[in-house]
C-alpha cells in the first residue's frame, strides 16, 4: 500500500542529523468502521500503528492527532532532538486541546 502523504523530520544527536519519515495511509474500513494507518521510522525501529473513527474522516483526523501525541511524547521531544525543517520549531501535525502547553516554535505559533 502506497502512503497518502509523507514528512520527514529531522532527529539530532551526537553523531548527527538522521531523517524520521513518517508516512499516512488512505482510510479503510474495517467492520463498522474506519481506521487509518500510519509509520514512524525512528532510529532503529519503525513504529507502525492507526487512529480509528466512524467514518473515513474521523480516523484520518484521529490518526493525525495520534502522531502529534506519539511525537510530543517521544524521547526525541523531551531530550529535544526532533524537528520537522529545524529541531525544536515543532512538527506541523494538528494537536487535541489538552496536548496544547506541549507545542514548541511554530506549532505553538499555529496550532
Amino acid at each position: 500500500m502506497e502512503p497518502i502523504a509523507t514528512r520527514v523530520l529531522i532527529y539530532r544527536d551526537e553523531s548527527g542529523e538522521k531523517e524520521i519519515p513518517i508516512r499516512l495511509f488512505a482510510p479503510e474500513p474495517q467492520d463498522n468502521h474506519w481506521i487509518c494507518r500510519f509509520e514512524i521510522d525512528w532510529p532503529g525501529e519503525t513504529r507502525k500503528s492507526y487512529g480509528a473513527g466512524h467514518d473515513s474522516m474521523q480516523a484520518l483526523v484521529v490518526t493525525l492527532n495520534l502522531i502529534a501525541v506519539t511525537l510530543y511524547t517521544s524521547d526525541a521531544h523531551e531530550e529535544g532532538k526532533l524537528g520537522w525543517g529545524k529541531v525544536g520549531d515543532g512538527y506541523g501535525f494538528p494537536v487535541m486541546s489538552s496536548m496544547r502547553d506541549l507545542l514548541v516554535g511554530s506549532d505553538a505559533k499555529y496550532f
